[in-house]
């Protein structure tokens, strides 16, 4: 039996990693700060499991970490858009709240049981954007605006750490992860809503930047991969290997909405689209080669085109404020 301690389990990720954990009887100890993005409602059914413990916390104020095998980081904020207005919230819980936790776990005593291993969730953003080919593990750090910037510092803080203090780490790098549950200040859900609203979607960069999707039920199960494993010090890429423009997307999330299977096309879809915004520091393209990690076992089990009119008909029929 595992004992994990799981920050941010309320939100997108956290909960999907949070729910694969309880289904294999782990023992959980969850932990949020309830910000605007954090699904509260979750609560009741996380606390239907014996093993699963909550607590109401900021990781940048956490004072103590009970004994444990892994701290799943999944704390962050992470909308660009935010960080591009004002990223002071990002330093914070990007930067510092990891900090914090790193100085927990340096600082646990060793006499009672082993240190645990700090699981962090970055981000394929960290990479910066490529024209060409795929994004390694071993690339350099190339981050091009303050989200991905503050979770780039994060990922150098624990290699750091791991040097000068042997504290013992995984990082797990994802592309852009869509599924149900994402707060509507993502890209699916936030056209969802536009839809909804009678409102033209706004589509960044005339649509053209290009972007890796991948199922947060499969972000989940690759950590759940890694941990049995057994495998400390890495870092891990997760992709699926499924990208395309923008544009695309949005046409897709339309011909769903419209038609309830998306299988037609709906003819006026380029009339819901406003194409003037050109954000600042946009990364043209993410792509990512997870090959070390499909080499523990990985592989996909969800296709976007399988799961996209589901995920569209959640969000057309619960609004989410």
């Amino acid at each position: 039996m595992k004992l994990v301690v799981i920050t941010g389990c309320l939100g997108f990720i956290g909960s999907h990693i949070t729910r694969l954990c309880l289904e294999n009887r782990w023992k959980v100890l969850g932990i949020d700060k309830c910000t605007y993005a954090a699904n509260e409602g979750l609560l009741t059914e996380f606390n239907a499991h014996k093993n699963f413990t909550f607590l109401k916390e900021d990781i940048c104020n956490l004072k103590f970490l009970p004994d444990c095998d892994y701290v799943i980081n999944t704390a962050a904020e992470t909308h660009v858009g935010n960080s591009i207005i004002d990223s002071s919230d990002f330093v914070r819980s990007n930067i510092d709240g990891v900090k914090n936790l790193l100085e927990l776990i340096r600082h646990k005593p060793e006499n009672v049981s082993q240190k645990p291993i700090l699981f962090h969730i970055s981000t394929d953003e960290v990479y910066g954007d490529i024209a060409f080919n795929k994004h390694m593990e071993t690339d350099l750090l190339n981050p091009s605006n303050p989200y991905s910037a503050s979770k780039a510092a994060a990922d150098l803080l624990i290699t750091a750490w791991s040097r000068t203090y042997g504290v013992d780490y995984i990082i797990l790098r994802p592309t852009n992860n869509y599924g149900i549950g994402q707060y509507p200040e993502k890209f699916i859900p936030l056209s969802v809503k536009a839809l909804l609203r009678n409102k033209k979607i706004r589509l960044h960069d005339a649509g053209m930047p290009v972007r890796n999707w991948l199922h947060a039920k499969d972000t989940a199960l690759g950590v759940a991969k890694i941990i049995n494993a057994g495998v400390i010090n890495e870092v891990y890429n997760i992709s699926g290997g499924f990208e395309q423009q923008n544009i695309d997307t949005v046409k897709q999330i339309i011909n769903c909405y419209y038609n309830n299977d998306g299988d037609k096309e709906y003819e006026q879809w380029k009339e819901l689209l406003n194409l003037d915004y050109m954000r600042p520091g946009q990364d043209v393209r993410y792509a990512l080669d997870d090959s070390k990690l499909k080499n523990l076992g990985w592989s996909p089990k969800y296709q976007f085109s399988e799961e996209i009119n589901t995920i569209v008909q959640f969000y057309k029929n619960n609004f989410r404020w």
